[in-house]
């Protein structure tokens, strides 16, 4: 079932745009619909041309200037559509300022006008015919342009005059086309669908006509080009998982990248003019990194949340580790990072600890993993990795660690113990010289990683006054327990010491 407005009569405009007028050379805005045609000889044969009529002027009608301009006349009294005349009959920039003033639409035509009046007839008569004959030539050159995003959105941008066509991302970024898509008087936008079922982007469309019949027009046409997106979608896809290093490169090329989500200056006019791709103000290389992201089903914008996975024993199939964390991650870059690998998803910190979690499960070497905490995009992604790669070294063999959920006991797990071993035993020296049986030392460590004797009495077994008893003989060593930067001393030596 066609959409509303595909039987509108066409307008003037879109005779010319995209109809049997094409390469026809139009005066004025062409805006008034076209219901028939007469062909005009004599002037007086205007008493009978009916309102909304194309008039094609031949014989004496279009026999010189003053003839011509007397037909515009005439036909603005009569409030036809256009007027059609041969060319040579007025000059152009006499016809220009002519239709200005009277406000009908002057068109010349280099062919037989009768030959014209025909053609004019058939589309005013059937605007459905006509329209399906663009539709149909659309389908032909979109097949033609394969699974390529830049070559099917030369191929709108072409056969849609009038119209601005843009290709953006799920995040509403434009990766190809026309950067003015969306302005105009009227839009109409289709989903493109990723592998998954979800959205990869969608085509936004835009124009000035106000033909009530071109918007559904172009609304079919971009659903023609939503195969060959999802086409190139796949083999995108497809090149790209035959080669782990490939991914890995390009995603290094985006977390790489720290241009502002603002941009440059770009021109106006075709996005990515080298490669079709882009936002303006990205660089060529960058652009067309993210728009193979895009393709990929990677996030390359919105929230994203950082992962780390650390092998605690030697690992060496990369492509067996990308197999499996996309199968529990999703559509998510995978990339070699320290002694281990890294990437990011659309998920928050709690569904991605989750989802690593069961990942690990799965891997047949023993791992750990982090998730940091979520940004706002690829600019911030570093900080997010950072945070994963220290939850990941505190975590402990098939369990994850969240960044933004590291408490003191995390961060000291991260501290190289062997490096500070010695001045740890330094700092407790007045300690272990009267803790023979190590009580002391595992009491003081306790009240500081608590916060108090009561809770450090719950996690010995012991009675909260042995507890105090035991901070008494700690004081009488000569540490200041009351003093904020003696305890932050004495509980990274004693995590050190009893690590």
């Amino acid at each position: 079932m066609r959409a509303s407005g595909w039987e509108a009569p066409v307008t003037v405009a879109e005779l010319v745009d995209a109809g049997p007028l094409a390469g026809a050379r139009m005066y004025g805005a062409g805006e008034n619909p076209v219901r028939g045609v007469r062909i005009v000889d004599e002037l007086s044969v205007f008493a009978t041309v009916a309102p909304h009529t194309a008039v094609v002027l031949i014989g004496t009608a279009a026999g010189g200037g003053w003839a011509v301009e007397m037909a515009m006349r005439r036909a603005w009294e009569q409030a036809a559509a256009c007027v059609i005349a041969p060319a040579g009959g007025l000059s152009e920039g006499s016809g220009e300022v002519l239709a200005e003033r009277l406000g009908v639409t002057l068109i010349f035509v280099d062919e037989d006008p009768l030959i014209v009046a025909v053609r004019v007839a058939s589309a005013a008569s059937r605007p459905d015919a006509a329209r399906t004959q663009l539709v149909a030539r659309c389908a032909t050159r979109l097949a033609e342009a394969g699974a390529s995003a830049r070559r099917v959105l030369g191929v709108l941008n072409a056969e849609l005059p009038g119209t601005s066509v843009a290709f953006l991302d799920r995040y509403g970024r434009p990766l190809a086309g026309r950067r003015d898509a969306a302005a105009g008087r009227w839009s109409a936008e289709v989903t493109v669908p990723d592998r998954e079922g979800g959205v990869l982007g969608t085509l936004v469309a835009g124009g000035s006509s106000r033909s009530p019949g071109w918007p559904a027009v172009v609304r079919t046409v971009l659903g023609l080009a939503v195969a060959p997106l999802t086409a190139w979608t796949a083999q995108e896809s497809l090149t790209a998982a035959r080669d782990f290093a490939l991914q890995s490169a390009l995603a290094e090329r985006l977390i790489g990248n720290q241009m502002s989500e603002a941009g440059g200056s770009g021109k106006s006019g075709e996005i990515g003019e080298r490669s079709g791709f882009g936002k303006p103000g990205d660089s060529g290389d960058f652009g067309e990194a993210r728009v193979a992201a895009t393709a990929l089903g990677w996030p390359v914008g919105g929230p994203i949340t950082a992962y780390q996975l650390r092998p605690l024993t030697p690992a060496a199939d990369a492509s067996l580790v990308q197999a499996l964390v996309t199968g529990a991650l999703g559509q998510v870059p995978v990339l070699v990072r320290g002694e281990g690998w890294a990437g990011w998803s659309a998920s928050g910190p709690e569904e991605l600890a989750e989802r690593l979690h069961h990942c690990l499960r799965t891997l047949p070497w023993p791992c750990a993993g982090g998730v940091g905490a979520q940004v706002d995009g690829l600019p911030a992604v570093g900080e997010s990795l950072l945070g994963a790669e220290a939850a990941a070294y505190v975590a402990g063999e098939g369990s994850v660690v969240r960044a933004d959920r590291m408490g003191p006991a995390e961060l000291l797990g991260a501290l190289p113990t062997g490096v500070l071993r010695a001045p740890a035993a330094v700092v407790l020296r007045p300690l272990l010289e009267i803790d023979r049986d190590g009580t002391l030392l595992e009491t003081l460590a306790a009240v500081l990683d608590e916060g108090g004797a009561l809770k450090a009495a719950e996690r010995l077994g012991v009675h909260r006054n042995t507890i105090t008893t035991r901070l008494d003989r700690i004081r009488s060593a000569g540490f200041d327990l009351d003093d904020a930067a003696t305890r932050l001393a004495l509980q990274l030596a004693c995590h050190v010491m009893l690590s």
